[in-house]
């Protein structure tokens, strides 16, 4: 067990450092909202990606080779994407901050609720994730002899690791809070709705040309620690 655990950790750090729309909402939250909201959103990505692991282990390799490659689901995750975007970037320009809307913000319970359901979405809908555990089940799954066991045990110090390593980050971002004016909440704002976009006209253009998008697919065996 502890060869497992010791062999998860790096892979929990990649995954931490891994930039994508998550990691910049993550921190946009942690500086908005506060440490709580920021935990509840990181909370509702890591569900979704058991939810990934629990469809990549059940599942039958072939039928799953076939759905995280299928160019229909990635132009849905990416026009998903992509919209989301463009709306919130949208919001930005019509909306006059001042300095009573960049402050913490005192939540509810059914706000956090709803902050990790968007934690959850927002990793969701990129089936990118499911291909991603799926090839770590693939590349693990024999070192570990499959068992279930030892599975869990791995995956779950990778998902812990993750959620310590954002903890960490967390707690950073939301120290920006007392650096933050109007124009600065802007532009992240700004800055934060054109990442996502640009990550989802990725996924579409891997929609509308999967055999093109492959050549620049890097290869997971090549980037995975050795176990």
């Amino acid at each position: 067990m502890l060869q497992d655990i010791l062999a998860a950790l790096p892979l929990g750090l990649f995954l931490a450092f891994l930039i994508g729309p998550v990691f910049f909402v993550l921190l946009e939250t942690a500086a908005m909202r506060g440490f709580r909201a920021a935990l509840s959103f990181d909370l509702g990505v890591i569900v979704a990606d058991v939810v990934f692991l629990c469809i990549a282990y059940f599942g039958t390799n072939q039928l799953l080779m076939r759905i995280k490659d299928d160019p229909a689901l990635f132009l849905f995750g990416g026009t998903v994407l992509t919209t989301y975007g463009i709306i919130s970037f949208l919001k930005v320009r019509k909306t006059t901050l001042n300095s009573a809307k960049f402050q913490i913000q005192k939540l509810k319970g059914k706000d956090y609720i709803g902050i990790a359901g968007k934690g959850f979405l927002l990793n969701f809908i990129n089936i990118g994730v499911l291909g991603f555990w799926l090839s770590l089940i693939l590349i693990f799954g024999p070192t570990l002899d499959m068992q279930p066991k030892r599975l869990i045990t791995f995956f779950s110090t990778v998902l812990i690791t993750y959620l310590v390593i954002d903890i960490f980050k967390i707690l950073l971002a939301k120290k920006l809070n007392k650096k933050l004016t109007p124009t600065r909440v802007a532009i992240s704002k700004k800055i934060i709705s054109i990442t996502i976009i640009v990550f989802g006209v990725v996924l579409i253009f891997r929609g509308i040309f999967p055999e093109q998008s492959e050549k620049f697919d890097p290869d997971v065996e090549e980037i995975m620690p050795d176990t």
